[in-house]
């Protein structure tokens, strides 16, 4: 990919000094939650200047910090079958013509490749995979928009945005609902990805960049088609989760319904597709969600209303959190009651006691997953939840070691190994078959938290 990169024209170098580039740390898109943010890329509108950022894209620092996004993200292929590797051996001889065809209006995206992912709820998500080369692009034209969009958006969007999280949009949510404004709005939209309006969207663009070639482009990322079973579709509106262009553009089209909330002087926060409005009654609640559905219905979006209410803010799921009224009315969050569920069913999943896995990779495979769950709900304000969290994990993590032992002799012989009692580790092994009820009484004396902790699990609490 270097090598590709270095065969760029006099004219591309040329242009990198003149107009610049995008600085070495990119944002990556969101489109696949969780949740990751990144620092910013610099000023594009004062290094690239209106009409020229399509250039500034192509130029080949701001191409390698793509690359290098790109490949540190992985990713499956796309249509043509080429993977990372694959594509940058490609590249050290195709780059030149692609290049050029960019600059000329000329490239043609590739069809996008339909996944289905399964959803916690049962229900299964859409993405759309490109090819690497046109994440590659995306990527590259991500690092120029993103600084000459981004500051153009609500202070109260935090969704998909450099330096922001979704726990901003928490914190800011408890303190509404903490000065009094006890009732929310809550709208869930249905499907944004899949029914953004090319028309409306290209206009929102035009009124930010200036760049013709940069806008047909765009377009064309829009309107390619999407692979599945061999054959293609094609689409009318929509821009394919997946693509590190499409986070961005959402929020340029929703951008106009929360810059009307502004102007109204409402209280709300919103992330992605999840807009929660916050005010002092039930009656100027319905006014508000009656008026909602006005905007995005100009905008051609739905507002999915088996998801979205107008209800009180204690006790509603608002990006896995829920909020709750401690003494002295203080308002303060916990983790909602169906993030803790799809926590339990993950954890029994990387925890099934048929896995054929040693404790040691059990535990691998846990770590991750911990360490991203306890980072994400560190705003929650309830010990004791995260106290039996940690209490069920280790009572499943002692059920396997004892499966793993398996034959009381070795039961036996292990817990001996570990210190124990030879009245506890008798009684341990005589009750082998019984992994469950076994693993929560006497054995805790033995396996302990210390014993975990050497083990390198991670504590919730």
């Amino acid at each position: 990919m270097s090598k590709a990169m270095r065969q760029m024209s006099a004219r591309a170098e040329r242009a990198g000094v003149a107009r610049g580039e995008a600085v070495r740390d990119p944002v990556s898109d969101e489109a696949c939650g969780p949740p990751r943010e990144h620092q910013g890329t610099g000023s594009a509108k004062t290094k690239a200047g209106p009409g020229g950022l399509l250039e500034a894209a192509l130029t080949r620092e701001n191409l390698q910090a793509a690359w290098k996004r790109v490949k540190a993200n992985k990713g499956a292929a796309g249509v043509d079958g080429l993977d990372i590797e694959q594509t940058a051996r490609m590249l050290q001889t195709s780059w030149p013509q692609i290049r050029q065809e960019l600059l000329a209006g000329r490239y043609r995206p590739e069809p996008v490749r339909r996944v289905m992912i399964p959803k916690p709820d049962g229900g299964q998500r859409e993405l759309g995979i490109p090819t690497v080369l046109d994440r590659l692009i995306q990527q590259a034209l991500l690092q120029v928009l993103q600084p000459l969009i981004d500051p153009t958006f609500s202070d109260h969007s935090h969704g998909f945005r450099p330096g922001r999280r979704a726990t901003d949009a928490v914190k800011a949510a408890r303190a509404y609902v903490q000065s009094g404004k006890r009732v929310v709005v809550d709208v869930d939209l249905a499907k944004v990805f899949d029914r953004v309006n090319h028309d409306i969207l290209i206009d929102r663009l035009k009124s930010r960049i200036g760049d013709a070639a940069l806008l047909r482009l765009i377009r064309a990322y829009l309107n390619v088609g999407i692979m599945d079973g061999g054959v293609v579709i094609e689409r009318h509106q929509g821009t394919p989760q997946g693509g590190p262009l499409s986070p961005l553009l959402a929020n340029v089209l929703l951008d106009e319904v929360d810059k009307a909330l502004e102007a109204r002087g409402y209280s709300f926060a919103r992330y992605a597709d999840d807009c929660n409005v916050y005010v002092g009654s039930k009656k100027a609640g319905e006014r508000v969600m009656a008026w909602l559905r006005k905007l995005y219905g100009e905008l051609k979006l739905e507002i999915n209303e088996a998801k979205s209410a107008v209800c009180s803010a204690l006790g509603r799921k608002f990006l896995g959190y829920a909020l709750w009224e401690a003494k002295g009315r203080e308002v303060k969050c916990k983790v909602a009651e169906k993030a803790l569920g799809n926590f339990k069913a993950r954890i029994r999943q990387l925890t099934r006691r048929s896995g054929g896995c040693s404790m040691a990779q059990v535990v691998d495979r846990l770590r991750p997953y911990l360490l991203g769950w306890r980072a994400y709900f560190g705003l929650a304000q309830t010990p004791s939840v995260w106290r039996e969290l940690d209490e069920w994990l280790r009572h499943r993590l002692r059920a396997i070691q004892l499966k793993h032992w398996k034959r009381p002799s070795t039961i036996y012989r292990e817990l001996k190994a570990c210190g124990a009692a030879e009245s506890v580790a008798r009684r341990v092994a005589v009750n082998s078959r019984r992994w469950w009820r076994n693993s929560n009484r006497l054995l805790k004396t033995v396996l302990t938290i210390a014993y975990f902790d050497r083990l390198g699990v991670p504590r919730l609490s």
